[in-house]
Parts: structure tokens; sequence; C-alpha cells
């Protein structure tokens, strides 16, 4: 008892408070205010864009899809209320064929969801990486530390000039922009 009461105590030993990081003279600190970010960068709106294309072209191709099965159904349906099928062989190998269609019909939404959603990591993992590699050339001489802020979550407070996001918001879109061109 003695022993677990031991370990019990060793793990419940308080953490080591946290240091302060000291700030050096020559150190510069920025932030980039992320949201704002992603609605100026040029490139950040066409991929936003085509992911909406895509989705847009994909919801159409499914409901086109989903009203045709719709149409097939109720046309089952009014020919078993009228008796127009000569067997019920035939009503069976109609509804066993409108079942078959709604299971691909599901399977078809199922997949272009999944493509979707792969589309917008692949897209999104290139914007990041882009705006990374951007700002790792462009804060090398320029600033220690670049931070993120998301909806002003993580920055409380900052001096005026700590917000760089208008500045590299215009230098992403120049570097775009000649892109574009080549």
């Amino acid at each position: 008892m003695a022993a677990g009461a031991l370990v019990l105590s060793a793990c419940q030993q308080p953490a080591p408070p946290a240091q302060p990081v000291q700030v050096g003279e020559g150190m510069k600190i920025a932030y980039v205010n992320t949201d704002s970010l992603l609605n100026g960068y040029e490139y950040a709106k066409k991929v936003s864009d085509q992911l909406n294309d895509k989705a847009e072209s994909a919801r159409a191709d499914f409901n086109q899809k989903a009203r045709i099965l719709q149409q097939d159904e109720a046309e089952f349906q009014r020919k078993v209320q009228n008796n127009a099928f000569l067997s019920q062989e035939r009503a069976q190998k109609e509804y066993e064929k409108l079942q078959k269609s709604g299971q691909e019909l599901q399977e078809m939404n199922q997949k272009l969801s999944a493509e979707l959603m792969q589309e917008q990591s692949k897209l999104t993992a290139e914007l990041r990486d882009t705006i990374i590699s951007f700002l790792n050339s462009y804060g090398k001489d320029k600033y220690s530390l670049i931070l993120s802020n998301n909806m002003g979550d993580n920055v409380l407070y900052s001096a005026p000039g700590v917000d760089i996001t208008g500045e590299v918001i215009d230098a992403l879109n120049k570097r775009y922009a000649a892109a574009q061109k080549k």
C-alpha cells in the first residue's frame, strides 16, 4: 500500500511553472489575420470558386438523376394502381429495377461527396503550402515570428503595425498575378 501511495504522490506533483520567453530588443513579431487573407488573396478565391463549381455541378447531376428516379417511381405507382402490369412477376422486376437505381443513386452521392472532400483537402493543402512558403521567404529578414489570427482568437492586443495582413495579401496577389502571366 505504501508503494502505491508513493507512486500516486509522485504522479500528483505539480508541473514546474512555465518560464516566460524573453523577447530580445531586435525581435520583431507580426501577425496575419487568416480570415482576411483568404478573403483577399486571389488564389484563395479561385480555389474557393473551383470547389463551389464542382460542388454545384455534382449537386445538379445528382438532383437530375434523383428527379428521373422520382418520375420512374411515380410511373411505377401509377401502373400498379391501374393494374397495368401483365403479371406480378413483371411488376416485381420493375420494382427491383427501381430499388437498384435508388442504391446506385445513393452510391453516386457518397462517391461525389468523397471526391469533393478529397479535392477540398488537396486544394486546401496547396493553398496552405503556398501561403507558408511565401511567409517563410517574406518574413525571413523582417520578422522573428509571424502568428496567425483567426477571427480575433489568438491576438488579444497588438501594437499598431503588427498586423501585416494587408501587405501580405498585396504581395501574394502580385506574385499570383505574375505567375498567371507566364
